[in-house]
């Protein structure tokens, strides 16, 4: 037996240790989304949120119209499916009436940025104490990759096959940095996930989203910056090429709005 033998057949016997496992609370579904989609990696991070802060039972999702639609088969918590654009609404009627629920929406830039302005500008005035997902991937993914609200200028879809011209159809909606100038909103911060670094920073992001609200402290909103290859007619990787050369130009990852700027501590909340 050569040594290389021996120490493979050592190894092999040597008690392993776990470093990464699924979070309990993600389903043992596999995902719907396109390749190269962020969608998947965004719904575990929630679920990893949801195990860190043993809230699976008093979680509630309130899920937008869009590609986050069937996020109750893959997250094993209780949810509510939301007319287009009246998951802020809906959510805050759940917190409202069920307060010791820990409640956060999922919704995507046309569900949020379009149809749903009004309801979440006044949810976030309001300061209603409730978690915000937003996914921005600059255009309508569900249905077929039409202008959303977060279309690029000269970005081209369905619906401006020549390109977005902001004298006719307007600029791209920067929600962050719209709702952190709100008064009621207390942490905003805009994140991507499309390397581990960008993804550790992203989970972060997420558990102090849920932990403001566990602690009663108020509306929180983490925007997540995610690919469309399908819609963007690109391979994932050439997607990703683009988020970076486009899209981070014109909207930028970071906090937004710090809860240590209105006199909360960071360490408890």
């Amino acid at each position: 037996m050569t040594n290389y033998v021996k120490w493979v057949k050592k190894m092999s016997q040597a008690a392993e240790k776990k470093v990464f496992s699924k979070p309990s609370c993600l389903k043992p579904n596999p995902f719907h989304f396109c390749p190269g989609c962020h969608h998947g990696v965004i719904h575990r991070l929630i679920a990893e949120s949801i195990d860190f802060h043993e809230i699976a039972s008093q979680a509630v999702a309130v899920i937008g119209v869009g590609c986050g639609v069937f996020l109750y088969n893959y997250i094993a918590v209780d949810a509510c499916e939301a007319p287009h654009g009246r998951a802020p609404a809906l959510a805050t009627g759940l917190k409202r009436a069920s307060p010791d629920s820990v409640v956060f929406t999922y919704q995507g830039d046309g569900d949020l940025g379009a149809i749903g302005t009004s309801e979440i500008i006044h949810a976030a005035n309001r300061g209603e104490n409730i978690t915000v997902f937003f996914v921005n991937n600059s255009v309508y993914g569900m249905t077929g990759g039409q202008m959303a609200p977060t279309t690029l200028s000269g970005q081209k879809t369905t619906t401006s096959p020549l390109g977005r011209n902001y004298q006719s159809d307007g600029y791209p909606l920067r929600v962050a940095e719209l709702i952190a100038s709100l008064e009621g909103s207390t942490y905003v911060e805009r994140v991507a996930c499309h390397t581990p670094k960008l993804i550790n920073r992203a989970r972060k992001a997420v558990l102090r989203g849920m932990k403001i609200q566990i602690q009663g402290k108020g509306f929180s909103l983490i925007e997540f910056i995610s690919a469309c290859p399908t819609n963007w007619r690109l391979p994932p990787d050439k997607a990703v090429e683009r988020m970076e050369e486009t899209m981070l130009e014109v909207y930028p990852l970071g906090v937004y709005k710090d809860p240590a700027t209105q006199g909360l501590n960071l360490d408890e909340a």
